[in-house]
């Protein structure tokens, strides 16, 4: 076996082969790698070296750059560059059990107590590569593990964060979870700039987020998902009714999602929770009903609920059991005078459609007092006349 120092010696050569062998484009990247890598000016030589792995055509050559380059001189450099360099490479790999004995490797290297972060992030990435090998459990007791470890950091690069939640992601999402993947998936893109994601990608994020907005069974609050950019992308495709349907569902407008039943017949996954799909409509509605009136008329007839969200008498009851079990609302049933008193609604995140009408209604309000303020003035001094 070389030495270190027989390695070292060896690393001009390996530079010139590799450099011979580089896109025209390439080849003067590898004449400043020698020469930073020859001043031991570590720090400058790995920003060169990050530029390098991002380019595409790069890609033929990034195994051997790291193992016969990079590998001399990886425990010199931030070892949290030295993971992203390690994704880059295990990112060629065709044979996914090799990416992950490349990263389980790697995610040792910097298991050291100064750099847990990079070890963290290297984990993070190889539950990513458990994923792709369809090992579900194997992935999770790896994302939980760096879960326990990133609780302990006061603060952490926003990269490290992004992959977590991406990761987790895409785990309940193998695993048909759809509500843990809405919210993991939000927090990822709080983590990004959504502009660094390709078009595709914005797109199949938003496609994935819609989905499990639509039958994750405890959402029923998409104003979050409805303000975000990430939605926009899917406007001119094929799935732009599928950002409608949102917006539909979000304002209890049962006749639009009417309209869009067909749409959704489209759609097997959609189609196989058609009645799921309804009761939905069907509660976001009364939440609405409620949402629009003022805090002070809050008690709703059977008969005006049943109107709302267009069900039977009959059906009215079960519908605000529903709404209560889920915590949606609070209050309580008058069996017998078929009332409902609604005494707490949960916060929602307003679209501006429906902060606008808030808007209306505050002014309103305040007009009512006004005019309440100038009888009460009018009326005193009709008094005070009089004696």
């Amino acid at each position: 076996m070389a030495s270190a120092m027989d390695i070292d010696h060896d690393v001009p050569t390996v530079l010139s082969v590799l450099r011979t062998e580089a896109p025209p484009d390439l080849a003067g990247d590898f004449y400043t790698m020698e020469d930073l890598w020859e001043r031991r000016l570590w720090h400058q030589l790995t920003d060169v070296l990050v530029q390098f792995f991002q380019n595409p055509e790069s890609v033929p050559l990034r195994t051997r750059v790291y193992t016969q380059f990079v590998g001399t001189f990886d425990s010199k450099i931030n070892q949290l560059k030295l993971v992203s360099l390690g994704l880059a490479t295990s990112a060629t790999f065709q044979d996914k059990s090799e990416a992950l004995e490349f990263m389980t490797a790697l995610a040792g290297k910097v298991n050291t107590p100064a750099s847990q972060d990079a070890y963290v992030y290297a984990q993070i990435e190889t539950a990513q590569v458990k994923l792709q090998i369809q090992d579900l459990d194997g992935a999770r007791v790896t994302l939980d593990s760096a879960g326990s470890i990133l609780e302990k950091f006061d603060s952490v690069e926003s990269v490290i964060n992004a992959a977590y939640y991406s990761v987790n992601a895409d785990y309940y999402k193998a695993k048909a979870d759809f509500a843990a993947y809405y919210r993991n998936s939000l927090r990822f893109l709080a983590c990004i700039n959504v502009t660094d994601l390709t078009l595709t990608a914005q797109r199949e994020r938003a496609y994935d987020l819609s989905v499990a907005a639509l039958l994750g069974e405890s959402i029923y609050n998409f104003g979050e998902l409805l303000l975000h950019p990430i939605l926009d992308s899917l406007v001119g495709t094929e799935y732009e009714w599928l950002r409608s349907l949102l917006f539909v569902l979000n304002a209890g407008a049962i006749s639009k999602f009417d309209e869009l039943a067909p749409r959704i017949a489209t759609l097997p996954i959609l189609q196989s929770s058609n009645e799921f799909l309804r009761q939905k409509i069907c509660l976001m509605a009364l939440i609405e009903a409620v949402f629009q009136r003022p805090a002070s008329d809050r008690t709703l007839s059977f008969h005006t609920i049943a109107t709302e969200t267009r069900l039977l008498l009959e059906e009215v009851e079960h519908l605000v059991m529903k709404a209560l079990s889920l915590g949606l609302i609070r209050g309580s049933i008058d069996q017998v005078g078929e009332r409902v008193t609604i005494t707490w609604l949960q916060p929602r995140i307003m679209t501006k459609d429906q902060v606008e009408s808030m808007r209306q209604r505050l002014m309103e309000w305040d007009s009512s007092v006004k005019q309440l303020g100038v009888w009460m003035e009018n009326s005193g001094k009709d008094v005070w006349a009089a004696s």
